[in-house]
């Protein structure tokens, strides 16, 4: 699914209008009712519904949520924010059409004065202003959503919260920013929506179609996807009567040191699930035991040291490499790391402990073999890229490093982001807030060195094993509560996960 910029969502929106062909009047209509019908099964006959709308075609929707509602017994009370002198044509025909239902309690509101009480058990919509916003909200339409913001009833937002930009939200003003429960977006997800600071404003959120022009929609050009299994479907291999263990690859996965011998057997449990033919774990001395004991189906290499990753003598039966996981930071695991990436010449897989010798030896990078993975969660990627401000320039930063260094970043988090190098960003639809726990990362690692391993494209790794990773949590937190989640659960799940997305 594409995430477009407003201006894009407004070219949609006008070629729908010009070639299906519909009334803009009608679109508004049809955006409406699939506002009002998603909403409907949250609300009670007896609940009491304040609706604000703004004067330009967000409070057009809200008019006509208003007229709906009314129509179909709800207690209903609609509130003008008299903000400009103007109101956009279709506002005023969805006002008019208002007005002419008798019991329409229809309220002007032109000053603080004005603001109407909301009790706690009040519904709040907000239709003030959508995703034509070009600067942050300033005196009275500020004021009314710092009104309903104070309130403890339930809010709504009709496609956008009345404050928030559709994109980039750095230098905006928090308390200006109406804070939704509740958020139903039109036909495609917000950029917005995809960053941790605006979860505040957005609460849970839904996209909602509304019919725009698939046609328009495919053409168009962005740099931003919201990824669905449909987009996994058409890349996935299945398998051949006289396939073998040779077919499917032989990964080394480099991981664990004294103390952290659960990160390599987690890390290799989550590969072997992806279906590579083979996996080898390269540990210390010291957690061999626990390995070989700990996964029946894997090898285990042992390193010369008996605590830590000081170097592996052959790397070329392997098909590819993932490392980082329980890793450490010895500089002799140091020295090992540089000298492996140098030597590799295909694209592996790096995580963790391997991050953050690379953050301390930024030189390093420009040696990766073109198109490793790297998957930092937000932290790692800052030691990597330096600090940033917001989520927008977070992810710029990570699509710059991703540009300049060849390499796809996982930028993980509650919409994980597949950072390409040609800059193309996939967020991530599947997951939930059990995986923030330790051993979430190492699994991850290791789903994606598990598809390389096979010969998938770098690229079809990061997207499948991110998806399939959150589908397994969410899989997993059908059966338990999600702060009971484990690392292990995830593994667990994986083969139904497999199954839901590819059978």
């Amino acid at each position: 699914m594409k995430i477009l910029n407003t201006q894009q969502i407004r070219n949609a929106d006008q070629y729908t209008i010009e070639n299906e062909p519909i009334a803009s009047i009608d679109l508004m209509e049809r955006a409406s009712k699939a506002f009002f019908d998603a909403i409907k099964p949250r609300l009670k006959k007896q609940d009491t519904i304040r609706v604000f709308c703004g004067m330009g075609n967000n409070g057009g929707d809200g008019l006509a949520v208003s007229r709906m509602l009314l129509l179909s017994g709800y207690q209903v009370h609609t509130y003008k924010i008299v903000h400009s002198e103007n109101a956009s044509p279709d506002f005023q025909t969805n006002e008019k059409r208002l007005l002419k239902l008798k019991r329409a309690r229809y309220h002007e509101v032109h000053t603080q004065e004005d603001f109407p009480e909301i009790k706690p058990a009040d519904i709040v919509i907000d239709a003030i202003f959508g995703s034509g916003l070009s600067r942050p909200l300033e005196g009275f339409p500020a004021e009314a959503v710092k009104h309903l913001n104070a309130s403890e009833s339930i809010r709504i937002a009709v496609d956008l919260p009345s404050g928030l930009f559709a994109e980039d939200n750095t230098g905006n003003i928090s308390e200006n920013i109406f804070k939704a429960h509740f958020t139903y977006t039109f036909q495609l997800p917000k950029l917005s929506f995809m960053f941790p600071e605006n979860a505040v404003y957005l609460g849970q959120w839904q996209v909602l179609s509304i019919g725009l022009s698939e046609e328009f929609i495919a053409q168009e050009e962005t740099p931003w996807h919201f990824m669905l299994d449909v987009d996994l479907k058409p890349h996935y291999r299945y398998r051949n009567k006289f396939d073998h263990k040779g077919t499917f690859g032989h990964g080394l996965l480099i991981a664990g040191s004294y103390g952290k011998s659960g990160a390599a057997l987690l890390s290799a449990r989550a590969a072997l699930q992806m279906g590579p033919g083979l996996v080898t774990t390269h540990v210390p001395g010291a957690n061999y035991t626990i390995q070989q004991l700990g996964l029946s189906e894997g090898m285990v290499s042992v390193d010369e040291d008996n605590h830590h990753f000081t170097g592996i003598k052959d790397i070329g039966p392997y098909s590819t490499i993932g490392i980082g996981p329980g890793l450490g930071k010895e500089p002799q695991t140091q020295n090992a790391l540089k000298l492996l990436i140098q030597n590799t010449t295909r694209p592996m897989v790096l995580d963790a402990d391997a991050l953050n010798i690379l953050a301390e030896n930024p030189t390093w990078l420009s040696f990766l073999p073109a198109g490793s993975i790297l998957t930092p969660h937000v932290g790692e990627l800052e030691r990597l890229s330096g600090k940033s401000n917001s989520g927008w320039e977070r992810l710029e930063n990570a699509r710059e490093m991703a540009f300049r260094f060849k390499c796809y970043v996982v930028l993980k988090g509650a919409h994980t982001a597949v950072v390409c190098p040609d800059k193309q960003v996939i967020f991530n639809s599947t997951g939930n807030p059990g995986m923030a726990k330790g051993g979430s990362g190492d699994v991850l690692t290791g789903m994606i060195l598990g598809l390389l391993t096979q010969g998938y494209s770098p690229l079809f790794s990061c997207m499948a094993g991110v998806f399939l990773h959150g589908f397994a949590a969410d899989l997993a937190v059908k059966k338990k509560p999600m702060e009971s989640l484990m690392a292990s659960d995830i593994i667990s799940f994986i083969p139904r996960a497999l199954g839901k997305v590819f059978y």
